[in-house]
C-alpha cells in the first residue's frame, strides 16, 4: 500500500510538539472544542504520519473515545491482540485500560479524540512485545 497524504476530516492542525515526546514519529494536533467554550472533556483530532504511534497510557478519571476518520492504524490494549483500525471505526477505551494507538507502517491515520479526564503516559510500544501486528 503506497503512503497515503497526510489529511484530516477537521483539518490537520498543527504538528503535537507538547505531546512529541510521548510519540514515535511525527503526529498533528487539531483541538475542535476549546478550553473557553467550557466543558468537562477534551475534543481534537490527532493526525499520525505513517509509522507513527503513541506511547502506552492510561486514563485516568474519565475516559477516551476514538471515532477513526481517515487512513488506517492499530488499537490494543494490554494483555490483548493489536486490532487494525480504519476510518469509520469507533473505539471506547475506559478508565484505567493501558493501551496505545497509531498508523499502520503504510498509510497515515486520523481519528477524533473525545477525552474525559487526564492521560497517564508510560513507555514506549516495542515491536517485538506487539502481538499480531506483522509491520507497524
Amino acid at each position: 500500500m503506497e503512503n497515503k497524504e497526510l489529511k484530516a476530516m477537521f483539518g490537520l492542525g498543527v504538528q503535537n510538539d507538547g505531546n512529541a515526546q510521548y510519540f514515535t514519529g511525527k503526529s498533528f494536533l487539531n483541538r475542535i472544542v476549546q478550553p473557553h467554550d467550557n466543558i468537562d472533556y477534551g475534543v481534537g483530532v490527532v493526525t499520525f504520519e505513517a509509522g507513527c504511534r503513541n506511547n502506552w497510557h492510561i486514563h485516568r478519571g474519565g475516559y477516551q473515545i476514538l471515532l477513526v476518520t481517515d487512513g488506517e492504524g492499530w488499537y490494543q490494549e494490554w494483555g490483548k491482540p493489536a486490532q487494525k483500525i480504519k476510518a469509520g471505526d469507533v473505539i471506547v477505551t475506559h478508565e484505567g485500560i493501558k493501551h496505545w494507538h497509531g498508523a499502520t507502517a503504510t498509510s497515515t491515520m486520523s481519528h477524533v479524540a473525545l477525552t474525559k479526564g487526564k492521560a497517564e503516559w508510560l513507555e514506549a510500544v516495542i515491536f517485538d512485545e506487539v502481538s499480531n501486528v506483522d509491520s507497524l
